[in-house]
């Protein structure tokens, strides 16, 4: 009898943790994701005007395409960063990029703000934004409210990861490189992008969570490094023995990321784990996915260790979100694409917003 009462006792315990982890956990149910209707829900538009700082004309700072966008809850609403670029003649790479702000109150229509929040002007970061503009953002809420943005600062020569800091989203400081005081400026000058500060949701609200006593940050193109901060604006990219950095995730042949892996929106912290929503870009040659056209950007994800944010849990092997809809297969980039950036708690759901085909802002949404 005793021997039962305890086999019941401990199955009760496991039971209520079990319970706790998934009112704690909320991790997206990434098999429940669907496209609303309404989808694109931001596109161009050549009537928003600017005066740019440089030339001191009137130009179209969106003229020719809107997508990449960062996503956060703000007083009840949702708001999107959004990557505008201007001239539609030039090519991928050759135009200038200003990011936007763009409001809604129920996650699928948006009101845009007139003129460009982030931009190349003439400030001491003109040498790393200038023509190139200011790139696919990711933001996140600061512990103490302010916001933290990551972006890619793109000059025509070098993408450098950045970091800007606004208590409104409105009016932000760009804060320069974010590797530009780590290791005597080591990696200064290295390509790098895509930046996804692990956050908890706080009030609803995406939130950097320290882990260990540290801010961590998981970026990278061709493969995933985790970078630590104490402030969110420095950041120290972890190294392997040979002070090169350490890649916790690399393309995998034959998968959706056979070419590329570049993180998505910010990385979700639960006492489960930590939930990296990620862009795979599929090769162009003999190490595709069978499953995908060559060349497409889908999504997947990651689960790493909640106690050590770099170690892996658990990958995804397929997508689970891909072009399929006509804008996401057409548009600046024919290869088909989305790509994702902006994550948000919203009204009991979870909306996760993305790039199509460089052209659209998409949304899809949990039941």
């Amino acid at each position: 009898m005793n021997v039962m009462k305890g086999r019941t006792l401990l199955l009760i315990l496991l039971l209520a943790r079990l319970s706790a982890l998934s009112q704690d956990a909320r991790f997206p149910d990434i098999s429940k994701f669907h496209k609303p209707p309404d989808n694109p829900v931001l596109s161009a538009d050549s009537s928003f005007t600017f005066r740019d700082p440089f030339s001191l004309k009137e130009v179209r700072w969106q003229r020719a395409d809107v997508f990449n966008p960062a996503a956060i809850l703000r007083a009840g609403k949702v708001y999107l960063l959004y990557r505008a670029e201007d001239n539609p003649a030039a090519a991928i790479g050759g135009r200038t990029s200003r990011i936007g702000l763009a409001v809604s109150a129920d996650g699928i229509h948006f009101h845009k703000y007139p003129a460009p929040v982030l931009y190349p002007g003439h400030d001491r970061f003109a040498r790393y934004d200038h023509p190139g503009g200011c790139e696919d953002p990711r933001v996140v809420r600061s512990p103490e409210g302010s916001y933290v943005m990551t972006y890619t600062a793109w000059n025509d020569t070098t993408a450098r990861l950045s970091i800007a800091i606004s208590p409104d989203l409105v009016h932000w400081k760009k804060q320069g490189p974010a590797f530009a005081n780590a290791y005597k400026g080591k990696f200064l000058n290295l390509w790098s992008k895509s930046g996804s500060i692990i956050a908890e949701l706080r009030e609803g609200v995406m939130t950097a969570r320290k882990i260990n006593g540290k801010y961590w940050m998981y970026w990278g193109e061709q493969f995933i490094n985790l970078a630590w901060s104490t402030n969110l604006r420095d950041w120290y990219p972890l190294l392997d023995s040979h002070g090169n950095l350490l890649a916790i995730a690399r393309p995998r042949a034959g998968k959706f990321d056979s070419e590329l892996t570049e993180c998505g929106p910010p990385a979700l912290f639960t006492t489960a784990g930590i939930l990296l929503m990620y862009n795979g870009k599929n090769a162009m040659d003999g190490k595709a996915d069978p499953a995908l056209p060559r060349g497409t950007y889908s999504t997947g994800e990651i689960i790493f260790d909640a106690r050590d944010p770099g170690k892996v849990i658990n990958r995804s092997d397929t997508s689970f979100l891909r072009p399929s809809l006509p804008h996401e297969l057409t548009g600046q980039y024919k290869a088909g694409t989305t790509f994702a950036e902006g994550l948000v708690y919203f009204q009991g759901k979870w909306f996760l917003y993305y790039g199509t085909a460089d052209s659209y802002v998409g949304v899809t949404v949990t039941p």
